[in-house]
Formats: structure tokens, sequence, C-alpha cells
């Protein structure tokens, strides 16, 4: 009997310590109260227009095509990302590389758009290089022809490949330091380590 109930006591034991080895692990609960499995990053930024669509033949009256009439497309973006002090825009022509270097053909260029900004109109005045809101613009031939602003994609006539146009934005966590005739260059060193959040469209073109 003594036997009996001294196996008894053994298998209880077994079976209970195998039960709590079994069980899970209270996961770590980080700062944020939430368990790491539970929290969710925050949603990208996204840059959209009621003009232009990423990966659709850019309307021909944002182009030379318009002549004297081509304006800038209407650009809007949400979702920036916490912290971000100011906000840069780059549009260039992807396929051409001048000297073979790492540059390719810039468009427009704007930099110190202000925290709250969520938008650029259409049609963004390109008589000066200052923006009404305090931001900057140039376009890699400020001044030319009058134009310190948006200049109109113009590939080659007759090509049968279309170019593509990049509009890039950036989200950063500063002002730029950058004088007023500013290259892309310029731009690109002073946001380098300030770069919160990106978003782009890509648009083709030929004719």
């Amino acid at each position: 009997m003594r036997y009996g109930t001294y196996w008894l006591s053994s298998a209880l034991f077994v079976l209970a310590a195998s039960s709590l080895a079994a069980a899970p692990q209270n996961a770590p609960m980080p700062a944020g109260g939430a368990p790491a499995a539970q929290r969710q990053a925050p949603p990208p930024m996204r840059l959209m227009s009621t003009d232009i669509a990423d990966g659709k033949q850019l309307p021909a009256k944002f182009t030379c095509a318009a002549g004297n009439d081509a304006v800038s497309p209407a650009l809007q973006w949400v979702q920036p990302p916490r912290g971000t002090m100011s906000f840069a825009l780059i549009v260039h022509d992807m396929e051409p590389r001048p000297r073979k270097g790492v540059d390719d053909i810039l468009h427009w260029l704007v930099w110190n758009m202000p925290a709250i900004a969520s938008a650029l109109p259409q049609g963004v005045s390109p008589a000066s290089s200052d923006l009404p809101d305090g931001s900057h613009q140039t376009n890699g031939f400020a001044g030319q022809g009058g134009n310190f602003g948006y200049r109109p994609p113009c590939p080659p006539q007759d090509v049968p490949v279309a170019h593509h146009y990049a509009f890039e934005l950036f989200a950063l966590d500063q002002m730029m330091e950058l004088p007023d005739k500013a290259t892309r260059a310029d731009l690109m060193k002073a946001m380098d380590g300030h770069i919160a959040g990106h978003a782009s469209l890509v648009a083709p073109f030929n004719r």
C-alpha cells in the first residue's frame, strides 16, 4: 500500500510539472503597455494626385506639349511621420544620365515646405523662387525664361521609349539651411540623416 501511495504522488507531481512547462509564458510588457505582437507600425506616408496617377502616362497639360500653358500638377500627401518639421519635393526625369553621372535631369525642387503643409495646388507660379508659405523652389535652370519653378517634362520627340518622371516627397525632421540658389546636390547633402519619411509617384511620358 505504501508503494502505491508513493507511485500515485510521484505521478501527480510529474503531471503538474509537465502542465506548467507546457503553459504559454506571459509576453513581456513593453513600455507602451501592449505586447509587441499587438502593436502596429504607423501607416506609411502617401503621395497622391488628382492630376496624375502612378504608372500612368503624364497628361499633356503638365508637359511641354502644352506650350506656354503647361502647369505643375496638384499633389497631396497624408500620414507624415511624427516629428516631421518640413517637406521637400524633387521632380526628375530618371532616364537621361548626363556625363554618365549619378544625377539625371531635374525639373522641380521645392524645400522647406512647412510641417502643416499637406498639398501643392495645380499651377504653382514659377515666377519666383520664393513661395507664399515660406518654401523655396528651383529647377536646375532657375530664372531661364522667367521660370524659377516647375519645368515641364520635354523628352526627345518621336522616341518610342517613354521617359519616367518621378515626383518624390521627403518628410524631414528639420528645416533646411540652404542658399536661395541651392542645387539638388545641396539639398540631398542637407537631407542626409534627416529623412523621416518618403513617398513617390512615377509617371511615364513620350511624344
